[in-house]
């Protein structure tokens, strides 16, 4: 028997931009059940109690959407009766009981999946979202006198135990290194999209490989950001989901809305939110309509919204101040070679010798367009200590970071970087900052070149930001596409004075911003050469402070 990639709405999702949907959660097809393990497993968790159950004797509320893909995970099963489907992805938005039916498999494999001497775990991104499903396992086994009896609490351990078999269950955050040498059974990983490191990831699939019959169940909301281990998953749930690849064992669930819908729309909410499907259902509607008019007013709250309750996957920070989708229709064509000789202006930011530091060239061309080129370097010890799945191997691979030997940046090949620049074109300025920057801007004003101040203040980051946000949504920026410039103009935060001045806020951004803070100097500087106008001119002079460095 061969299992069929989900059922999605109305043509192919890679042709119509349509989200992958999963239809047979809610019709009435026949989910096949060969061996009836699907109609143990549903008979087993409705046998269970819980103590926050309105039902009839607190009995555990398993509704039809659950029920479904209950019966999808555990009926779908080969000749020999194993079971075919060997990891869950289940993008569901916040508030529809993902972490009660991710505890509730849990307990089944403690239950009829059980066996002997068998890891059950749950992994979260800390100790406190750890423990949530243990809590709820807890609740569980105390409203229930038999499994009180079978199963013994360890609080303290973070550990369930089934007393004669020795099976047992623990629970597991991502900021503690306690993962390795286990074989779990069965692993439920909650909010996968908060993890920041992947060891704990690792550790969890290489452990399942080592025991026949093991279950990876992924349950989560959408993130922020390409460059991590949810999104990394997600990509290829959705590409199973739209029958791009073709891997039986696989089954991706997701509840999500496409980018384009409306988000205030409450037809788009109850698509997406399988819980409001119910009776009663959840989560709270008028509560979400709330939400929607003050998010109405308020960017960062609609973007919360849309990630959290309609699982729209952001592109870079919480609180985005550009769109990527815009970014990315600036890219063109970019050829230095070709430009070479051209006027430019250089900006650079070295930030900290351990971590980023970023070298951005900017180029007028006769189309009123700016050719925009950033170099990104750092350290090798940078590289190493990046656990989390941002690709700065991938991206030195490419040519888009220079990794300098050691741990600390080696300030002398990014000055050579600069020398090699101010030969092929005709550079007008070179930017700095002057923290971390003395002995370069020396080295290079001994020589002649046009080294020039960037203090970054609100005052002289007033301008450029106006001049490169402009630039960006006028599609007049030629930046050839570079990855890593792309991942740091989406964790860009910028701070708002009372006067409406802005400045990168590298504090607040999601993660380094170096190679975009470059880019904004250099395209900044470029442009108020270009036109004769001062850093200062059209910044707000009403409190002078401002201009404090």
């Amino acid at each position: 028997m061969t299992t069929t990639p989900l059922a999605i709405s109305e043509g192919n999702i890679s042709d119509r931009n349509v989200s992958a949907y999963p239809a047979w959660v809610f019709d009435d097809s026949i989910i096949p059940d060969p061996h009836g393990k699907g109609e143990r497993a549903v008979k087993f968790l409705k046998a269970l109690r819980h103590p926050k159950s309105t039902a009839t004797k607190r009995a555990f509320q398993l509704d039809r959407w659950q029920e479904r893909i209950l019966r999808k995970v555990y009926g779908d099963t080969k000749p020999d009766g194993t079971r075919r489907i060997k990891t869950v992805f289940a993008l569901i938005p916040r508030g529809n009981r993902k972490t009660t039916l991710g505890a509730a498999l849990a307990m089944l494999h403690l239950g009829p999946e059980r066996i002997p001497g068998s890891q059950v775990v749950s992994a979260a991104v800390d100790r406190d979202q750890a423990r949530i499903a243990l809590e709820e396992m807890k609740g569980v086994i105390g409203a229930h006198p038999r499994l009180a009896e079978a199963f013994q609490v360890q609080d303290t351990k973070n550990r369930i135990a089934h007393k004669r078999s020795g099976a047992f269950y623990r629970a597991m955050s991502a900021d503690a290194a306690t993962a390795h040498g286990r074989t779990p059974v069965f692993a439920l990983v909650d909010e996968l999209h908060a993890w920041k490191k992947r060891d704990l990831w690792d550790a969890i699939k290489t452990g399942l490989v080592k025991t026949p019959g093991s279950l990876l169940v992924v349950t989560t909301t959408a993130g922020i950001g390409h460059e991590n281990i949810a999104h990394e998953m997600y990509k290829y749930a959705k590409a199973v989901a739209t029958g791009q690849i073709e891997d039986n064992a696989f089954l991706p669930i997701l509840f999500e809305a496409d980018p384009e819908e409306d988000w205030r729309d409450e037809a788009v909410w109850h698509r997406v939110n399988p819980g409001l499907s119910c009776d009663p259902p959840y989560p709270d509607v008028d509560g979400m309509r709330q939400m929607v008019r003050e998010a109405e007013h308020r960017p960062a709250d609609r973007e919360m919204f849309r990630q959290l309750h309609l699982n729209v996957w952001l592109d870079g920070a919480a609180n985005p101040e550009w769109s990527l989708d815009v970014w990315d229709e600036n890219s063109g064509e970019l050829d230095l070679t070709a430009i070479e000789g051209r006027r430019a202006w250089i900006g650079v930011d070295l930030a900290k010798r351990i971590d980023l530091a970023a070298v951005s060239l900017a180029v007028p061309l006769a189309d009123d367009s700016y050719a925009l080129h950033v170099q990104t370097f750092c350290p090798e010890g940078a590289v190493r200590r990046r656990t989390d799945n941002v690709p700065y191997a991938l991206w030195r691979d490419q040519g888009f970071l220079t990794v300098t030997p050691g741990d600390t940046i080696d300030l002398g090949m990014i000055e050579d970087y600069i020398r090699d620049l101010a030969e092929r074109f005709q550079v007008e300025e070179i930017a700095f900052d002057r923290w971390h920057a003395q002995d370069i801007m020396k080295s290079l004003e001994d020589d002649g070149l046009p080294v020039a101040e960037f203090p970054q203040n609100i005052a002289t980051f007033a301008r450029p930001v106006i001049d490169f946000e402009a630039l960006m949504f006028e599609r007049r920026l030629v930046h050839g596409g570079n990855p890593m410039l792309r991942w740091a103009i989406g964790n860009v935060v910028l701070h708002t004075d009372a006067s409406g001045n802005r400045r990168p806020l590298k504090e607040r951004s999601i993660d380094k911003i170096d190679p975009a803070v470059a880019a904004i100097i250099s395209i900044g500087r470029a442009a108020q050469g270009a036109s004769g106008r001062s850093s200062y001119e059209d910044a707000d002079l009403s409190d002078l402070s401002m201009f404090a460095v």
